[in-house]
């Protein structure tokens, strides 16, 4: 497969609707320009994302959510709940000729992932359960991990998520840095009680990374394994307008509770 053009991107804390619009606005971009983007972010609220299909309305104690000063949004990813609080999140926009099948694309970017975290010293590794994945329920995202996703000895440590529309694709994960993913069963009004403790990066590091650091490694891995050319984007008046015109979308309760 030959080399693509890659851009990198660390942006500051946001709302989950702003997190969501960026990223599809990414999204578009690579339609545009054939570049791929690694951007990688936090959240200025703590935030429950809702898997695209999954089925939420109802099935949340949401005065709980509203009393611990939560917000939800939900992406325009699969996958299940995940609480965005004390962790890093990093998506990968591209366009999809590039990419090849759903499989080769979640190898090339766990490849980067790996990458990065074993460069800070976290030996990370590809989880192969022999069971299927399980279906977008209302246990959380962490309760397990599927197969493809980052493990630490046999913990999850990231959850990722691949959106494909019109020849581009998005694919965003969380790494979590400490463990509060038991919180999201307690919200949930059939969830499932406690859920297995996942794996952490701090738990990992005895310390607790930035995310600028987490950041450079990973930015530092794609020039490693992808574009040794690879250069920072920034978020100029067209991305910040087209993410501003998708932001109406996720702070819109019929998107978010749509079932």
């Amino acid at each position: 497969m030959p080399r693509q053009n890659w851009r990198l991107l660390i942006t500051p804390p946001a709302s989950g609707a702003e997190n969501m619009a960026l990223d599809e606005a990414l999204m578009d971009r690579a339609r545009q320009t054939d570049e791929w983007v690694l951007r990688v972010y936090s959240w200025s609220t703590p935030t429950i994302s809702l898997g695209r299909n999954q089925s939420a309305r109802g099935r949340y104690d949401l005065s709980r959510v509203h009393e611990l000063g939560l917000d939800v949004v939900r992406r325009p990813t699969g996958g299940r709940a995940i609480l965005h609080d004390r962790e890093i999140t990093y998506s990968v926009t591209a366009p999809v000729r590039d990419a090849g099948d759903l499989r080769e694309s979640y190898e090339r970017i766990n490849r980067l992932l790996l990458s990065g975290l074993q460069s800070l010293g976290v030996s990370a590794s590809v989880a192969a359960p022999a069971t299927r994945s399980a279906t977008p329920g209302m246990a959380p995202c962490f309760d397990e991990p599927a197969a493809g996703e980052l493990t630490l000895d046999g913990r999850k440590l990231a959850g990722s998520a691949q959106w494909r529309s019109e020849d581009a694709l998005l694919q965003h994960g969380s790494i979590l840095i400490a463990d509060d993913q038991s919180l999201l069963a307690t919200l949930a009004l059939d969830g499932p009680g406690e859920i297995p403790a996942p794996a952490t990066l701090s738990d990992a590091l005895g310390s607790t990374p930035d995310v600028s650091v987490v950041g450079g490694a990973l930015a530092e891995a794609v020039r490693n394994l992808e574009d040794a050319n690879a250069r920072e984007l920034a978020v100029d008046d067209e991305l910040r307008a087209r993410a501003s015109a998708l932001v109406v979308r996720y702070v819109d309760d019929a998107w978010t509770w749509r079932r």
